[in-house]
């Protein structure tokens, strides 16, 4: 138990689902029709850089994720709430509305890794909407410790969604104290990085 809460929220910046999705045309390949939508949770402003960096490169709808009740601001009382979360399998209820998520044909996903899970706020998220038959594309940014199952569990919960292939940085350490790092030569070298994934996966402006 002490490591789990060791690993908890290194990073920091019970389920079945099936993952479904206004306002700019992206071109994915030769398809100019599709429509994007891109959903980040964030603590320390790091993933909501990453969810930035990537609205800048493919247009689209930037929502950020939050909940009826936050998280406390206190960090180890936050680290408590979603061990406990994550142990009982809670969804805590989401704030955020998405009115007619069918219209979106791509959703991205971005989170930070919390106790080398998936954070039980974007659980909710995959839990309430219907993703099926879209694109999903998940990214996040850690400690230092990868991503630990999270993407695994997207996949799980997103059974009938064409979950892609994923982006990944090193970004802020709560535990450690060291919060926004998205800045300087880490946001360009971050901004490279996106833009080769993109590519990568086959999705341009």
């Amino acid at each position: 138990m002490r490591f789990l809460l060791f690993l908890l929220f290194v990073g920091f910046s019970s389920t079945s689902s099936s993952c479904k999705s206004d306002n700019s045309l992206l071109v994915i390949e030769d398809n100019p029709n599709e429509q994007i939508l891109i959903v980040y949770l964030s603590r320390t402003q790091n993933t909501k850089a990453v969810a930035e960096i990537i609205h800048k490169n493919v247009g689209g709808t930037l929502v950020a994720l939050e909940l009826e009740t936050p998280y406390p601001a206190d960090y180890q009382t936050t680290v408590n709430q979603v061990a406990e979360e994550n142990r009982t399998g809670f969804l805590p209820p989401l704030k955020t509305k998405i009115d007619n998520i069918a219209k979106y044909d791509i959703v991205f996903i971005g989170f930070p890794t919390w106790g080398m899970q998936l954070p039980p706020p974007m659980k909710s998220f995959l839990n309430q909407y219907d993703l099926s038959g879209k694109k999903v594309i998940p990214f996040n940014t850690n400690g230092g410790y990868g991503v630990g199952s999270s993407f695994q569990t997207v996949k799980e919960l997103c059974p009938d969604s064409d979950v892609m292939e994923g982006f990944t940085t090193k970004g802020g350490s709560e535990r450690d104290g060291v919060l926004y790092v998205m800045e300087g030569s880490k946001e360009v070298e971050v901004q490279s990085e996106i833009k080769q994934w993109l590519q990568k996966i086959g999705i341009n402006k």
